[in-house]
């Protein structure tokens, strides 16, 4: 067996004990996975934990608290390694269920809840010696009517798994198909960054590389969008005329892409610094500040062309480096609602 395809299989129980979320089921498995050695590096406001042990108290424990039926349903399992030699597994679904009790303050809605994760585990030897992980915290809050920030401009909606429903993929490791999907992604990349500096619209090439008929799956706060026109209007157009210096910093980073089948993914921590010099982004005004930006993402590639394209940044981490907690105000925004735990409805009759 290949050591991607083995990585799998070390990875496997994790996602098995977490289907049913019990928790001495899921505590042994990330314990075996990671161990007391692993840095965890979450998204905003977790952030950075250290070993099995401090992931579960601070990540899991109190969203389990707030939905006892908490359910981890992945869509995308593929793995590879990058160009400096290091192994990844990327995992991309939605946690749901119930959300009966208080979660990072947002108030439980007592229905049916989703919030997706792309999570990113970087592999030696057997172990899992860092995890990169985002969780779409705004997804959650907008479905308890607490999104305090500005509506999106795309579709917010529950983000699917792939059209073709081979996200997780089996073994062994196709190394040629892998780096085939990889080098799609990055040609693509080198020509997106071309524009505002080198030209308009016109010098990314994007029918070269997309599919006419590709979705991009935004995070809540930006929003899903389908096609080029989709794309640029209600993503690309107010992100570059927000940061027109997309791109300039890029020998200040350490990307990780990697490939498997027609999938590919990237990571980094962060992968982009921009500076805001402009309006249109997220209502977020010019204030002359450089951000870094965490995202982590998921292409799926079919038959040369780019179909599906999954995305998530830390839009919480971004509005902190600005001075702007958004928790804080969606604390704000809810001072006449109710806070608490929601009872079963058998109990209230």
């Amino acid at each position: 067996m290949d050591r991607h395809t083995q990585h799998k299989a070390l990875i496997a129980p994790v996602l098995t004990a977490m289907r049913d979320f019990a928790e001495r089921p899921v505590r042994d498995a990330l314990d075996r996975l990671l161990g007391d050695i692993a840095e965890v590096r979450l998204c905003h406001p977790i952030g950075t934990l250290r070993g099995a042990r401090a992931f579960y108290n601070a990540a899991y424990a109190p969203l389990v608290a707030a939905m006892p039926d908490l359910e981890r349903r992945d869509w995308i399992v593929m793995a590879g390694v990058d160009d400096h030699g290091c192994d990844w597994i990327g995992c991309g679904g939605h946690y749901v269920g119930t959300f009966m009790a208080p979660w990072l303050d947002i108030l439980p809605t007592g229905h049916l809840a989703h919030m997706r994760f792309h999570e990113f585990y970087r592999f030696e030897g057997n172990k899992v010696v860092e995890v990169q992980a985002i969780w779409d915290i705004p997804e959650l809050m907008m479905q308890a009517g607490s999104w305090p920030m500005a509506p999106s401009l795309g579709r917010e909606m529950l983000v699917p798994g792939p059209a073709t429903q081979d996200g997780i993929i089996g073994g062994p490791w196709d190394e040629e198909r892998a780096k085939a999907s990889c080098d799609h992604i990055l040609d693509m990349l080198a020509h997106l960054v071309r524009h505002p500096v080198q030209g308009g619209p016109e010098v990314m090439e994007m029918e070269r590389f997309w599919h006419p008929r590709f979705n991009w799956y935004g995070p809540a706060g930006i929003g899903s969008t389908r096609g080029i026109e989709g794309f640029r209007n209600w993503h690309q157009i107010p992100f570059l005329a927000a940061m027109p210096d997309r791109g300039a910093r890029d020998d200040t980073l350490t990307f990780h892409f990697f490939g498997d089948g027609d999938y590919a993914a990237v990571t980094g921590w962060p992968n982009m610094r921009q500076t805001i010099s402009g309006d249109g982004w997220l209502g977020i005004a010019p204030a002359g500040q450089d951000i870094a930006l965490r995202s982590l993402d998921f292409w799926r590639v079919e038959d040369g062309l780019i179909r599906e394209n999954w995305v998530l940044v830390d839009l919480l981490d971004i509005f902190d480096q600005l001075g702007v907690d958004v928790l804080a105000r969606m604390r704000m925004f809810n001072k006449a609602r109710v806070a608490g735990e929601i009872k079963n409805v058998g109990e209230l009759l």
